[in-house]
């Protein structure tokens, strides 16, 4: 059974994102502060207690979209998916909030990188994820009418 594209996209981006973060963690970044301030435009350390359950969060949550888009996990995958949909639109939404110019500098790393990389792709994963969901929930309906 093959993953549709929906679920391959955000699995493939969350684990993609999960390797950056380790990659943070096996070799640190010369200026954290500057990486901080670039990634979350506040300073946060990027320390094994802030990483690795991050990582792990990241990881569980492709797992979550793989197993829902082959029918697997049951409700524990399917809410997991859920949560991660509207994480993921709640910051699609304080995305185009900064993209504004709200709570950010407009001449700062992140508002750039938010505006042309974390908010664009926050939307796609967001809509992948709901119509990941939608696209189960209809062949579960479909399945029950038969």
């Amino acid at each position: 059974m093959r993953i549709p594209l929906p679920a391959a996209f955000v699995a493939a981006v969350l684990l993609l994102d999960a390797f950056l973060h380790l990659s943070w963690l096996v070799r640190p970044a010369a200026d954290p502060r500057a990486l901080s301030l670039a990634v979350l435009n506040f300073e946060t350390p990027f320390t094994a207690r802030i990483l690795v359950p991050l990582i792990v969060v990241l990881i569980v949550a492709a797992l979550s979209v793989i197993a829902v888009s082959r029918g697997r996990g049951g409700r524990l995958a399917k809410a997991v998916t859920l949560a991660l949909g509207c994480g993921l639109l709640a910051r699609a939404e304080l995305g185009l909030a900064w993209a504004f110019g709200l709570g950010t500098d407009t001449g700062t790393p992140f508002y750039w990188l938010n505006l042309l990389l974390y908010t664009p792709l926050c939307v796609a994963l967001a809509f992948a994820t709901g119509a990941e969901l939608s696209r189960k929930r209809a062949e579960g309906n479909e399945v029950q009418h038969n």
